[in-house]
């Protein structure tokens, strides 16, 4: 189905819901005699899962509580358990998401392009979702792909013998075609609950052009979240939906790791709480996402009336609960009646049986590539920096990228630390001794599948990048290969925070060419480096991932690289 015909399928129900709507509001004097002057309605919420359909380990698997103590969470098996006793205490339910369903996933998942998780989400039935950065990953058309169904152009069919799509909406209220204007995603859908019609306008963070490939996105724009959730609300309100959810992939930063999922800890005029603060009063409740924090805040609407603003933490550890009280007569939320509730997925559930069958197929599937042992390690890797920004398993895979681009004369390799998505862990795991590494292990610190290209920059346009990683709002600081370092000064003014730039202990000179290897997200100015896209004599290498698998096989019981490529400066 077209993005347009869906659109028109958007509409009349919307139309749909108005005259069923009015037909219960002409009926509310009468239903509230009898005590059914509202109708309670349960929104559970689910956000950036990233294809974890088996429970995530480590630090990923773990929800920390007030007291300090940490629960094992997440698993899609158990997740489906949660939602279906959710659903049993109430009469009345909608599955909405927050986007990231999909993308940056292990590969159980992501190794048939993530065609099993949309099935476990068909199958818990998810009822509508906002994209989120990562479900462009593969491109736009990929992700109507993804929507309307059929077999992968490359790839064909790998999971089932067909693909059917999603049965939910995938919504971008902000999401046009360049040239037109119009729609490049359904903006908005209608759901109806005894009677009442309650809208939901999705849509991803407008930032998404510089967090994946813009070469698969060139044909779409993404728009300001405030003024594409009034505009689709000012519209919901018009044709007689009162009760309005915005699902937005956008959150905020927490100040502190303490108080639980119900806490609000998120520091002030984060992005996530700009736009929960400023969207149109029509709008009853705001779930966000992006930022895999957790956070159950209340915020004021610019009527000044409270209203919702949650998150639960990522990769299906918790689910996001709130739930409504709709006034029958005007068919708006009572505002003062809502709750909201982050709910732990706990694993002390029975696993649903349907979900489990359809990860233990995946499993079988891609056991074969997942469970080769490609190299082996000495001591736990891990991503975490330090407060420079020194990463051990950032500066690891900038030296795998060094290394698998020197024949394209490179001498520096610069990773991006979003691209960094699991630590390496030395005990065992399943059959494989301590210290062996999978393939499997692999692809999840490493799964989107970037090609490295080696450019040519001045030493000037090294600096420039460098100051690059530092914006308003933001601090994105890049991993460097050995023999690489800089410093960076946390009070200088934004734009001249980098001094000290050496290569091999000699400074980089400013007029001088260097060859430096990115991957291919970097090189067309994700994550905001604007100055890789100047690069010249752009040289092609290997998948990012193919380099890293090539570093630890040749580098058995590798151990963390030491820090100190980047110093911090007052």
């Amino acid at each position: 189905m077209s993005s347009f015909r869906r659109l028109s399928v958007l509409a009349i129900t919307a139309a749909a819901a108005t005259v069923i709507s009015s037909t219960g509001a002409a009926q509310a004097d009468a239903q509230s005699l009898r005590g059914r002057g509202t109708v309670d309605v349960r929104l559970i919420g689910i956000n950036d899962l990233h294809g974890n359909l088996e429970p995530p380990t480590g630090s990923s698997g773990r929800v920390i509580l007030p007291d300090g103590t940490t629960v094992d969470a997440g698993g899609a098996a158990f997740n489906a358990t949660h939602i279906k006793n959710l659903q049993k205490e109430v009469k009345n339910s909608v599955i909405v998401g927050q986007g990231d369903l999909i993308g940056g996933s292990p590969l159980v998942s992501a190794l048939f392009h993530d065609e099993p998780t949309i099935e476990v989400l068909n199958e818990v039935g998810m009822d509508a979702t906002a994209a989120g950065n990562h479900e462009f990953d593969e491109g736009y058309k990929e992700l109507l792909r993804m929507q309307r169904g059929g077999c992968h152009p490359v790839d064909g069919c790998q999971f089932r013998d067909k693909y059917k799509g999603a049965n939910f909406p995938i919504l971008g209220a902000n999401v046009t075609h360049a040239k037109s204007g119009l729609p490049a995603l359904p903006p908005f859908w209608v759901e109806i609950r005894d009677g009442i019609p309650i809208g939901f306008i999705g849509m991803p963070l407008k930032d998404v052009p510089i967090l994946v490939d813009p070469n698969g996105i060139k044909e779409i724009k993404f728009g300001d979240e405030v003024k594409a959730a009034n505009k689709y609300a000012n519209l919901l309100d018009a044709i007689g939906v009162k009760s309005i959810v915005l699902l937005v992939h956008q959150g905020d930063q927490v100040t502190s790791t303490g108080g639980g999922p119900n806490a609000c800890n998120v520091a002030p005029e984060n992005p996530g709480s700009y736009i929960a603060t400023n969207v149109s009063p029509k709008i009853d409740a705001v779930f966000s996402g992006h930022s895999h924090q957790h956070y159950n805040c209340v915020v004021k609407d610019p009527a000044g009336n409270p209203r919702p603003f949650i998150e639960g933490l990522a990769f299906g550890r918790e689910l996001s609960v709130v739930d409504l009280k709709i006034d029958r007569r005007t068919r708006d939320v009572v505002r003062g009646e809502t709750k909201a509730d982050n709910k732990i997925v706990t694993r002390t559930v029975a696993p649903d049986p349907v979900i489990q069958s359809v990860i233990d197929l995946a499993k079988t599937k891609s056991g074969p590539i997942a469970n080769r042992p490609i190299g082996s390690i000495g001591a736990d890797i891990v991503r975490a920096a330090a407060a420079s920004g020194d990463s051990p398993l950032g500066n690891l895979i900038a030296d795998s990228q060094l290394e698998a681009t020197k024949s394209n004369g490179a001498v520096i390799a610069l990773m991006n630390p979003g691209g960094v998505r699991a630590d390496l862990t030395y005990a065992p795991k399943g059959t494989e001794g301590p210290g062996v590494v999978t393939y499997d292990e692999a692809f999840s610190v490493q799964p989107f599948s970037n090609i490295l290209q080696t450019v040519t920059l001045t030493g000037a346009q090294i600096k420039t990048a460098l100051e690059q990683q530092f914006v308003v709002g933001k601090t994105t600081i890049l991993q460097p290969s050995s023999g690489f370092t800089y410093s960076w000064s946390l009070s200088a003014p934004i734009g001249s925070k980098i001094s000290g730039i050496t290569l091999n202990g000699t400074p980089v000179d400013p007029n001088a060419n260097y060859r430096v290897t990115i991957n291919s997200f970097l090189q067309g100015g994700g994550d905001g480096f604007a100055e890789f896209t100047k690069g010249t004599e752009i040289t092609g290498g290997g998948i990012d991932l193919d380099g890293f698998a090539a570093y630890l096989a040749t580098h058995p019981g590798q151990l963390p690289p030491a820090t100190g490529r980047i110093t911090q400066l007052p």
